[in-house]
């Protein structure tokens, strides 16, 4: 495929694999005629978790109304492509070609990294096609992320905010939240999950010294389960919808997140949102690795009878919580885990959770990822918090050791890593490309 060998070639670009700054990818832009510029309006979108799911809940609702979306997420699963979705279809391969060329041509030899140059790549993409509505997701923090060029958004919005990447963003919760909500803009409002406990104080500040309005989770919207129904409160709505199918609590707070963002969007662009669409976009939404039960392929196909098996890409602490959380109904059958991570995450952070959950573990090296953990190094530290591990070849081998040990039916759950989850998602054979290895997000 032509856009593989340029994303290859971009990957060396940069020195640094992450280095966040404004400078460089404005200058491309500028030389490129200023794309960000020309582009629908933007919901921008930043947080520690559930990014990508509200703006997966946010495109579906939006969609189920006929309406014409962007998105730009981040990282990828299977191929860089899923990042650019124009006009609802991720982007054509020989359109992605022409703008990874025309944006390399653009820079020249000046100094860039990967996701800025790919953040331009995308802009460049939706400035040259009509849509209604464009869905940005940071890459990492806010402030200083490539995505805050966008100067006015139609709207933010701040998913639930914990600690993640603090080489990068800050030591404590403080210092994150600050440089997430530097999306926040003047006068735009933004819809925010609820804060960290005691942190209110914090995002409302950031909030006045940005002159922008905070639509907070628990205040001015919220949601709650019940049955097969989500309530949602809004500022003017009060509807029963159906639950996403996204499963897992925390989805029901994406979803109703994603719910108040297509209202408030609706009442400041004018756009025709039905409730019939609401509850459509919340009853077809498809956001892979968050949750998955697979449900076919060799890693099903090799398990004993009774078993099953789910995928999740979460890595961080509050990833662990939710996980741990969802397990709580898991009573049916012995959980088991296959984790890898990668070298820069919290690895007591997220396993601590879900200690008393798990009956046995199998550590993996994530395949082809440099800064991934080693799988002896992993299973020693979940052994130090006294989960029953051992480090394992590859997922099959690690599947193939739990079933030994005990074929009783069991359920297995697969996680650590949205590139761990790439590569159960890649068939043999398939299309994955290792790009997304220098972003370190997942």
């Amino acid at each position: 495929m032509q856009a593989d060998a340029i994303l290859a070639r971009l990957g060396t670009l940069h020195p640094k694999l992450i280095d966040l700054s404004l400078d460089r990818v404005e200058r491309l832009l500028e030389r490129l005629g200023a794309p960000h510029r020309a582009v629908p309006p933007v919901v921008h979108v930043a947080g520690t978790n559930g990014k990508g799911s509200v703006i997966a809940l946010l495109r579906a609702i939006l969609e189920a109304a006929g309406l014409r979306v962007h998105a730009y997420t981040s990282p990828h699963l299977v191929r860089f492509h899923e990042r650019i979705r124009v006009a609802g279809r991720v982007i054509d391969d020989a359109v992605l070609a022409d703008i990874l060329d025309e944006c390399a041509r653009a820079n020249d030899r000046d100094q860039i990294t990967f996701f800025e140059i790919t953040t331009a790549a995308a802009f460049l993409a939706f400035a040259r096609t009509p849509a209604d509505v464009c869905l940005l997701e940071t890459g990492l923090g806010g402030r200083l992320d490539a995505t805050n060029v966008i100067a006015g958004p139609a709207l933010t919005a701040l998913t639930p905010i914990s600690l993640d990447h603090q080489a990068m963003l800050g030591d404590d919760i403080d210092a994150i939240i600050r440089e997430k909500a530097g999306i926040l803009k003047p006068g735009v409002p933004c819809v925010a999950a609820r804060p960290p406990r005691r942190k209110e104080r914090v995002l409302e500040a950031e909030a006045r010294a940005r002159g922008a309005e905070l639509l907070v989770e628990g205040i001015h919207w919220g949601g709650h389960a019940g049955g097969d129904a989500l309530h949602y409160r809004g500022s003017e709505l009060t509807l029963t919808l159906p639950r996403p199918v996204l499963p897992g609590p925390h989805q029901i707070h994406n979803a109703a997140q994603a719910v108040a963002c297509a209202e408030t969007l609706g009442t400041r662009l004018g756009l025709d949102i039905p409730e019939a669409a609401l509850a459509r976009g919340l009853l077809t939404v498809d956001w892979p690795a968050r949750l998955q039960r697979l449900t076919e392929g060799p890693l099903v196909g090799g398990l004993p009878d009774g078993w099953e098996l789910w995928l999740d890409g979460g890595h961080n602490p509050a990833a662990g919580v939710a996980l741990a959380t969802h397990a709580r109904q898991w009573r049916d059958r012995p959980l088991h885990l296959v984790v890898g991570m990668m070298g820069v995450k919290d690895v007591c952070g997220f396993l601590g959770p879900l200690k008393h959950r798990v009956v046995r573990m199998r550590c993996v090296k994530i395949p082809g990822e440099v800064q991934s953990r080693d799988a002896a190094d992993l299973a020693a530290m979940a052994r130090d918090l006294a989960f029953d591990a051992a480090p394992a070849d590859s997922v099959t081998a690690a599947l193939a050791d739990l079933a030994a040990v005990d074929p009783t039916p069991a359920r297995v759950l697969i996680c650590g890593s949205l590139y761990l989850a790439g590569h159960v998602l890649d068939p043999p054979g398939g299309l994955k490309d290792r790009s997304a290895s220098v972003d370190l997000t997942a």
